[in-house]
C-alpha cells in the first residue's frame, strides 16, 4: 500500500471527525485550501461523507472513521510512567 499525498489529505481530513453519541458533521469553508476540498470531494465521491463540502459521515464514513482511531491509538508512543 503506497501513501500519496491524496490519500494522507483524505486521511487528515477523517481525522477531523470524532464520533461519540452527538456526532456532528464538519464544514469545509470557502477559504481552505485546494488540497482539503479535492480530499472532501473524493470522501464524498467514495460514499464516505454526504456532502462533498463536508458535512457529516456515512455509515461507510463512521466505520472508517472508527477503523483510523484504533489505528492512531495504536501506533501512539505508550504513555511515559510518572
Amino acid at each position: 500500500m503506497h501513501l500519496d499525498s491524496e490519500l494522507i489529505e483524505e486521511l487528515n481530513l477523517l481525522s477531523r471527525y470524532r464520533l461519540s453519541s452527538s456526532p456532528g458533521g464538519i464544514e469545509i469553508g470557502q477559504a481552505v485550501e485546494p488540497a482539503v476540498a479535492a480530499a472532501a470531494q473524493r470522501l464524498f465521491d467514495k460514499g464516505i461523507i454526504e456532502r462533498a463540502d463536508g458535512g457529516m459521515l456515512t455509515d461507510n464514513g463512521r466505520e472508517a472513521v472508527e477503523h483510523l482511531t484504533r489505528l492512531f491509538n495504536q501506533l501512539s508512543p505508550p504513555l511515559e510512567p510518572i
